[in-house]
């Protein structure tokens, strides 16, 4: 019998695992781009550049919510038997 799930199909969580992950890696730039100049003896930007470093927080939350979401769907997809 075949599996009925196909492959590319989208599991609830899944977007905001993708979106999680993106805000994670725009938030790690900004981070480096935020700290490089104070390595390189260079005119620090101003603190409230240091607040974008913060997308690194809140794209791992979102993933994690994300993460969340899809295994209490997984649990309710086993519960029901499908």
């Amino acid at each position: 019998m075949r599996d009925k799930t196909q492959t590319n199909s989208a599991e609830p969580g899944d977007r905001l695992i993708r979106a999680g992950a993106i805000v994670f890696f725009l938030g790690a730039v900004a981070t480096l781009v935020t700290v490089a100049p104070l390595f390189l003896h260079a005119t620090p930007f101003p603190t409230y550049m240091f607040g974008l470093s913060m997308l690194m927080g809140i794209g791992f939350l979102m993933a994690a919510a994300g993460l969340l979401r899809s295994i209490s769907a997984d649990r309710r997809q086993a519960r029901t038997g499908r």
